[in-house]
């Protein structure tokens, strides 16, 4: 191949980036005498790398590549520009200025920028056009993946890492013993940017100061730099088979419902359950149905056909979303990965606005998928939102959960007039019940079936805490007991009573309603005698001659305790790390003891 000779040649910040120059340098296409850079190029460059953006550190490592190649035939010319003129770089501030530079030296401009290029033109200047090349091409990444292989892990100072197998079966295995090193994951870094600008199925989804988020293909990757990691790494995850709603062999009824009713779907599963790889089976056979069909997704690391447009939220705001989405009208949405208070709102209003939708989420348990909703929305409108939850385990659907509102009286409450709205929550296939949410108090709650049904110990502690917290609004201090499912007993101090109570009983009457208990007001002198009675035990007491020692329960130690001699007390004390209070002999409390034991009365202790 003849090389080309350039005189002077002026690259730009696009180019700078793609890394070519160097490359064709390497390759002897190019014969150059002179390269000038504009300051404008290093100032643009520091300002990304400042921001912990990669193309930043990209295009500096491209210069002292250059340099290497040409030494002191590569030139700095040009003004330094103003912090504004950088701010606004991407509306042409720093292209102008460049392309002044090469008008002035009577250099030849080479970009990447096909703009930048239509401009040099139209001023009749010397000027060439790098084209993105199509052809393609195995970046290095690719050579750690394998059939098997469900994602890869490249960290500076540790050995290459992979995980192999299938979702929910698979093994994390060492792929070579050679640690990789800063530069090594740097230049990998680099290929990555420079191919996802390159290729039409690459895209960045997210650039903040230290990490970056890309889309390649298949492969969906996460680099993280310092100073936001303590070092560099590249994260890639690529689908390892693409499944068919068949294959999942649905029951009849799930199917049905699928296919008919359900609008309103939630996809739970732990990570690497494959809530993804479910969720892209479910959208391409609602596409095949002849469906309009699109995806919310940050990133966009679905693999889907081209039938189906993937939305990146990450590129626009949730506004944009539902007005792109509501005017278009699509029959199915699927919101892949919904992680915060914007992304279920987002979801809720969509869900409203009569949009189908499937919606992934990460969740431990069947259940959790529903209780990130709850705080987030209202609840009598979880049910619209929300009518099957299907839970993905080890690449299987493992449980399907149904919603519905009820008018009932929760499950474990007797008294008619506790009736209110109940999300009951169901197991999809059996229709049992097995879960309750209402408001209780000020709380909304999810009360396991199970529980209620073994000594309402759930609901027991949510109301005590939802009581304990209205009662303490007009008491100094409240000690909530629950005797019953319709009925509380509630101490406060003796003066609070009478305000409680309020005249004729009407205030009480007022707070009854609004809990939905009926409340029985005590002094609180009597919980504590009570509470002396049964919580008193006998002392073991050791004794030598300087002091007596009170051995305690283990769950003592460090608690403070009372001490009392034939029924009365007579100090109070801390317990110490051995469980033990130490008292002596000489002191006025170790006489009390000494006569009491003379005595023979009872020392307890509380």
């Amino acid at each position: 191949m003849a090389k080309e000779a350039i005189e002077k040649l002026a690259p730009d910040t696009s180019v700078i980036i793609e890394g070519v120059i160097s490359q064709k340098i390497e390759k002897g296409e190019y014969q150059i005498k002179e390269i000038i850079i504009h300051e404008a190029v290093l100032a643009e460059l520091e300002h990304q790398a400042n921001e912990g953006k990669a193309i930043g550190h990209i295009g500096l490592d491209e210069i002292e590549r250059i340099k290497h190649f040409l030494g002191e035939r590569i030139r700095f010319a040009g003004a330094r520009p103003k912090y504004s003129e950088i701010k606004y770089a991407s509306l042409g501030e720093i292209d102008a200025l460049i392309r002044q530079l090469a008008y002035e030296e009577d250099a030849t401009l080479i970009t990447a920028d096909k703009v930048q290029y239509k401009i040099a033109k139209a001023k009749e200047m010397k000027c060439i056009f790098i084209h993105h090349e199509k052809e393609i091409r195995k970046i290095k990444l690719e050579s750690y993946f394998d059939a098997t292989t469900m994602s890869v892990h490249l960290r500076e100072g540790m050995p290459p890492t992979a995980k192999k197998g299938q979702p929910g079966n698979w093994q994390f295995v060492k792929l070579t013993n050679d640690n990789l090193v800063q530069e090594e994951i740097k230049e990998i870094s680099r290929e990555i940017l420079e191919e996802a600008r390159i290729s039409s199925e690459g895209f960045i989804e997210i650039e903040r100061p230290g990490s970056t988020i890309i889309q390649l293909g298949m492969y969906r990757i996460v680099i993280t730099r310092p100073p936001f990691s303590d070092g560099w790494e590249i994260t890639a995850v690529k689908p390892v088979k693409q499944m068919h709603i068949e294959e999942y062999k649905l029951s009849e009824k799930l199917y049905k419902r699928i296919c008919e009713h359900a609008e309103g779907i939630l996809i739970a599963g732990a990570p690497g359950m494959g809530k993804s790889t479910f969720a892209a089976a479910l959208t391409i056979y609602y596409s095949q149905q002849g469906k309009i069909v699109k995806t919310i997704e940050a990133p966009r690391d679905l693999v889907l056909p081209n039938s189906i447009t993937q939305l990146a939220i990450s590129h626009g705001t949730p506004q944009e979303v539902h007005d792109i989405l509501l005017l278009s009208r699509p029959d199915y949405t699927l919101f892949d990965e919904m992680r915060n208070t914007d992304d279920f709102a987002l979801y809720a209003d969509l869900r409203l606005a009569g949009i189908g939708l499937a919606g992934v989420v990460h969740g431990t348990t069947p259940v959790d998928a529903i209780q990130r909703f709850v705080g987030r929305i209202e609840l009598g409108v979880i049910p619209q939102v929300i009518d099957t939850v299907i839970f993905i385990k080890n690449g299987a659907v493992s449980k399907v959960l149904s919603l519905k509102m009820e008018i009932k009286v929760p499950t474990g409450m007797t008294e008619a007039d506790l009736a209110r709205p109940v999300v009951v929550v169901r197991d999809f296939e059996t229709g049992t019940p097995e879960y309750e949410l209402y408001s209780y108090g000020e709380e909304t709650v999810l009360i396991p079936i199970s529980d209620v049904k073994t000594e309402e110990r759930g609901v027991n502690k949510i109301a005590k805490e939802s009581i304990k917290r209205k009662m303490e609004k007009y008491a100094d201090k409240a000690v909530v007991e629950i005797s019953s499912p319709e009925r509380a007993i509630v101490y406060v101090p003796e003066n609070n009573i009478a305000s409680i109570i309020g005249k004729q009983g009407k205030h009480i009457e007022e707070i009854e309603k609004e809990i939905g208990i009926s409340l029985d007001i005590r002094e609180l002198e009597e919980k504590k005698r009570n509470n002396t009675e049964e919580r008193c035990v006998n002392a073991e007491i050791e004794e030598d001659k300087h002091s007596f020692t009170f051995i305690l329960n283990k769950e003592m130690k460090n608690k403070d305790v009372t001490i009392y001699a034939g029924g009365e007390p007579i100090s109070r004390a801390t317990a110490g790390k051995k469980a033990t209070v130490r008292i002596s002999k000489n002191s006025a409390v170790g006489e009390r003891i000494e006569r009491a034991l003379k005595n023979n009365s009872e020392i307890k202790v509380n």
